[in-house]
This record gives C-alpha cells, sequence and structure tokens, in this order.
C-alpha cells in the first residue's frame, strides 16, 4: 500500500451526515483539519457538529431523492470551499422482507435512495471533479451484496446496481485522475436499525416463521454487530490518503469473511458445471481452445 506523501487540506462531500457512518466520518475528518460539506435532510442535526467547526464545515440540507436539493447541495459546497475533493455516498436505508411480498411503492423507495439519488449525485460531482482532474468517490455498498440473506433481496439489489455503476465508472473516470472505491461495510454499531430499517408485515402464512426469526435477530442486533463506526472512518481515510487505493473496501471481520465464503462458494460451483458451461460455445471455439492448449 502506497501512502501519499502530501497531506492536503482537502474538501468533503459526505451524505448522511446526522448519525452513522456519515456522521463518524465526518467528525473524524474535521478533527484531522480537512472541510466538510455535511449533508442531512434536516441540517437540525448536523447544527453542533458545523457549530464546532465553523470555519471548515458547511451544513446543507440534502434529500438525495430530490434532484433539486442534490444540485443546489453541490452548487452551495463549489460556491462556498471552489472545490470536491471527496465525495462520500453513505446516505442509504432499507426495506426487509420477502421478494414475494414487498410492495411496489417500497422497492422503488429503496432504489430512489440507495441507487438514483447516488446516480444524481455523481452527475452532478463529476464535472467539478473531471475540471479538477482530480477527486475521490466513495460509494456505500453492503456486506449484503455477497450474502444473499432471506428477506434482504431488495436491499441487496439496490446495492449490487451501485456495485455495478461503481466499478465502470472506476474505468471512465481514470484518466481524470479520478478514484473510486466501493465501501462494503459489515455489521457496525450505528442506529440504522432504529432510523433506516424497515422490516414488512408478512401476509402470506409460509413466510412468518422467516419474518418472526428476523424480528428477533433484529431485537438483539446490537449484541451482534462487531464494527466501530470510528475505526470504519479511519479505514476510509486511509483508503483517501493512498496512491493506490482498492476498487473495493471490505469493513469489518465479517465482511471480509463473507466475501472469502462467496468466493470460495462460486469457485467450487464453477469447477463443478464447468464442462457444461464450457459446452456451449461453437465447434470451432472449441477446436482452437485445444490446439492452443497443445
Amino acid at each position: 500500500m502506497v501512502m501519499s506523501s502530501v497531506q492536503e487540506t482537502r474538501v468533503w462531500f459526505i451524505t448522511g451526515c446526522s448519525s452513522g457512518f456519515g456522521r463518524a466520518l465526518a467528525e473524524t475528518v474535521l478533527e484531522r483539519g480537512e472541510t466538510v460539506v455535511l449533508t442531512a435532510r434536516n441540517p437540525q442535526q448536523i447544527e453542533d457538529l458545523a457549530a464546532s467547526f465553523p470555519d471548515r464545515t458547511l451544513a446543507v440540507q440534502l434529500d438525495v431523492t430530490k434532484p433539486e436539493e442534490v444540485r443546489e447541495a453541490v452548487k452551495q459546497a463549489i460556491t462556498n470551499f471552489g472545490r470536491i475533493d471527496v465525495l462520500v455516498n453513505n446516505a442509504g436505508c432499507e426495506v426487509a422482507g420477502v421478494i414475494e411480498e414487498v410492495r411496489d411503492e417500497e422497492v422503488r423507495r429503496e432504489f430512489e435512495t440507495n441507487f438514483f439519488g447516488v446516480l444524481e449525485i455523481l452527475r452532478a460531482v463529476l464535472p467539478h471533479m473531471r475540471q479538477q482532474r482530480s477527486g475521490h468517490i466513495l460509494n456505500f455498498s453492503s456486506i449484503a451484496s455477497f450474502g444473499a440473506g432471506a428477506g434482504g433481496g431488495i436491499y441487496g439489489s439496490s446495492k449490487l446496481a451501485l456495485e455495478g455503476i461503481s466499478g465502470s465508472l472506476a474505468n471512465e473516470v481514470a484518466p481524470f485522475g479520478i478514484k473510486v472505491t466501493i465501501v462494503e461495510p459489515g455489521g457496525f454499531r450505528t442506529d440504522f436499525f432504529n432510523r433506516s430499517y424497515v422490516l414488512t408485515e408478512t401476509q402470506i402464512e409460509d413466510y412468518k416463521p422467516l419474518i418472526d426469526d428476523i424480528r428477533q435477530t433484529i431485537r438483539n442486533i446490537q449484541n451482534l454487530l462487531r464494527g466501530d463506526p470510528r475505526k470504519a472512518a479511519l479505514a476510509m481515510i486511509k483508503v483517501v490518503d493512498s496512491d493506490n487505493p482498492p476498487i473495493r473496501l471490505a469493513l469489518g471481520s465479517d465482511t471480509v469473511e463473507a466475501i472469502e465464503g462467496a468466493l470460495e462458494f462460486m469457485k467450487a460451483e464453477l469447477d463443478t458445471w464447468r464442462e457444461v458451461s464450457m459446452s456451449t460455445d461453437f465447434d470451432e471455439f472449441v477446436v482452437n481452445k485445444i490446439q492452443v492448449a497443445s
């Protein structure tokens, strides 16, 4: 890992600063002497943080599902500080429930926040980063992208969609000196499950044991969460400081274990079905492969 030899005073634009990862990261960045555009749906929830660092903060109202607020927040950031060096797309929510039952409006609301809101912010910030020929974007995904847990399909799919555009984006903007990192946290002791998580009620009796199990797990969730948000903030800052940051940053031992398990499962299944998978090529390509191999 190569760390940058020059410490600069960067301008960070962080969504969802009222609590959780956004709050922890904003506090840590400010304590390091850098500048932060603090955003929240309710700016009153970040007034205390702005008041503690009045010369290096800008508190802005931002609901990522409202394009006009996105454009205004980015405009204010550029007007006040002249640049955005680090964009952190942290704001998110989860509506949990079985695929058969989650209502269409709940699915769309989840994607509006977790995917389309991020897309809107990216399109508002990228022109400025391209002009600067520099920048770093952190897009928050989740351990759910690897777990495929029952009841989490809608949330996981919204994060997988975000991972899909993040990988392509990294390749598109690399020529302009812009870096992209997908942040993949596991279970951290934030108030996500109190503020941003909703478990739908089941109407289908077959799913009742599953929903009851999920509900019981959520009741005891704080005892199961391994991650320290403050340490996660330090890890993200270390990535932004690096000259060679990862495209994916797993946060938490549970995420590392989930990714390793997913890779092992995929490799085992690929090997088991390799002959069937390879049999679908045209014959001339199969012949060519045999000739090359010999």
